[in-house]
């Protein structure tokens, strides 16, 4: 069941979970600079934290000291978006799934074979289609999507060898305790490719797959070789199942204590580090398989309009594509060709 949380309904979970100290920045007085802080669970050397310490932040120092929680040390995964409405936290590296646990309209953006690639992800986000969607997390949350980060092509990491388990259609996969995100739209993804999604901690994921307590993983390559997924797994089905993104979350609230031209600065700061980040993804994507095939995993291709059709089959009727805008599915397919 997806459940919609209110504004109320976030404020109030932060309340329960203690998060009472205050990281969110008030509005710049008397020339002391804002704080912003920003809460992720990707590591320090992870492609979207590099982009928004090493363009984001000096782009907005004039007036911002940029800090930076990783590894979900500052808040836990999951509980970010709660942590900026309720006044905790500036910013944020969100997912279309952790969204739709808000909004259960935003699974459209993490359904598996909807988006086609990164410049298609740009040019959903930038369209007219996108400003409902914009307004409600705003309204409701208390959270002003900035720009869309290219995350990667998300594919089947398992640990059996190709010899044990072949993954070429959804059939394969039953069974396989494959790790997805906790929330109700990562989880319905991993049912929908075929296996038994598992959920757990992204910074469990690792020690996870050396016990066996899962079989597998999905990410995109730069994900495997950043966490080193490579050293505990051995084989890499390339499904391509998502093109997957993440939005730079920023606090309405503070945002609005901003001069016009410090907005301005900041979305631009924003838009620089989203556009870094992709280039560096995509270019980290085209060079990373031989490596990880040097490290004894074997990277191969699957039956990949099997997996669209079915993956696409298991969305139709379903509660999440009831939730979605009418017309906004062929509006995003338009915007592919």
């Amino acid at each position: 069941m997806i459940t919609k949380l209110t504004r109320r309904a976030a404020l109030a979970s932060v309340a329960a979970l203690g998060l009472a100290t205050s990281f969110a920045a008030p509005a710049v007085a008397d020339g002391h600079k804002l704080t912003f802080t920003l809460a992720t669970s990707g590591s320090e050397t992870d492609q979207r934290s590099v982009a928004m310490a090493e363009v984001f932040a000096p782009m907005v120092a004039e007036f911002a000291d940029y800090q930076a929680g990783y590894n979900g040390t500052l808040f836990a995964q999951g509980t970010e978006l709660e942590a900026i409405a309720g006044g905790n936290l500036t910013m944020s590296i969100a997912s279309a799934q952790e969204l739709a646990q808000f909004f259960p309209e935003f699974s459209i953006f993490a359904t598996g074979y909807v988006h086609q690639d990164a410049a298609h992800q740009v040019r959903v986000f930038n369209d007219p289609l996108m400003d409902p969607f914009k307004k409600t997390v705003e309204d409701e949350l208390g959270v002003k999507l900035l720009s869309v980060m290219y995350l990667g092509r998300r594919h089947v990491n398992l640990r059996q060898t190709r010899d044990e388990l072949d993954v070429q259609t959804p059939a394969d996969l039953a069974g396989v305790n494959l790790r997805m995100p906790g929330t109700d739209a990562w989880q319905f993804l991993g049912a929908a490719l075929g296996a038994s999604p598992t959920p757990l901690a992204f910074s469990e994921v690792y020690t996870s797959l050396a016990s066996g307590a899962i079989d597998g993983q999905d990410n995109p390559l730069p994900t495997v070789v950043d966490q080193k997924f490579y050293e505990v797994t051995k084989q890499i089905s390339l499904t391509s199942h998502l093109v997957d993104l993440n939005y730079i979350a920023f606090s309405k609230e503070t945002w609005d204590s901003l001069t016009p031209e410090q907005q301005l600065t900041v979305q631009r700061a924003a838009d620089a580090a989203a556009s870094y980040g992709r280039l560096k993804q995509l270019d980290k994507e085209n060079s990373l398989a031989d490596f990880i095939r040097s490290q004894g995993v074997e990277i191969y291709t699957p039956d990949l309009a099997a997996f669209r059709e079915h993956v696409q089959g298991q969305y139709v009727g379903s509660e999440a594509a009831a939730a979605w805008p009418e017309g906004v599915l062929d509006r995003i397919n338009e915007l592919g060709n």
